[in-house]
């Protein structure tokens, strides 16, 4: 006859400490956990430092946006805090936005039809001409 009984609770605690521990090598394997022991813990951008619960709010972020991209060395990778990658991305995605858009490049015609100084070379001589007359 099989027990069902529920582990005591100090086999339970040891459960949960093991699983703790295997669960924080595994990280420490990941490149966040190796970029965390390679750097310091400060946003490569702002400088805030970060330590205990806040060290969560540090992220790695992929310099050339490869998550695959992982050297041992850590070189495609920079410390950012949650604000400065959230902007870094941002940035990203705003500047692919500008690239699609025509931008007045050749291939797609002048996006821009409105030409505010077109006429002030002719408005500039005109009002020399008048200068020059008044001066007489």
């Amino acid at each position: 006859m099989s027990s069902n009984k529920p582990p005591s609770g100090s086999s339970r605690m040891d459960e949960i400490l093991a699983e703790a521990r295997r669960n924080r090598e595994e990280k420490e394997k990941s490149y966040r956990g190796r970029a965390l022991k390679m750097y310091p813990p400060i946003c490569a951008r702002c400088g805030r430092e970060f330590e205990g619960k806040r060290l969560k709010e540090l992220t790695v972020h992929h310099k050339d946006h490869d998550h695959d991209n992982n050297p041992p060395d850590g070189s495609n990778w920079e410390l950012l805090c949650l604000y400065c990658h959230d902007n870094e991305h941002s940035r990203n995605g705003v500047a692919d936005w500008y690239e699609g858009a025509s931008g007045g490049r050749e291939e797609t015609g002048s996006a821009l039809t409105h030409k505010p100084f077109g006429g002030l070379d002719a408005l500039l001589k005109k009002m020399r001409k008048q200068d020059n007359h008044s001066n007489d």
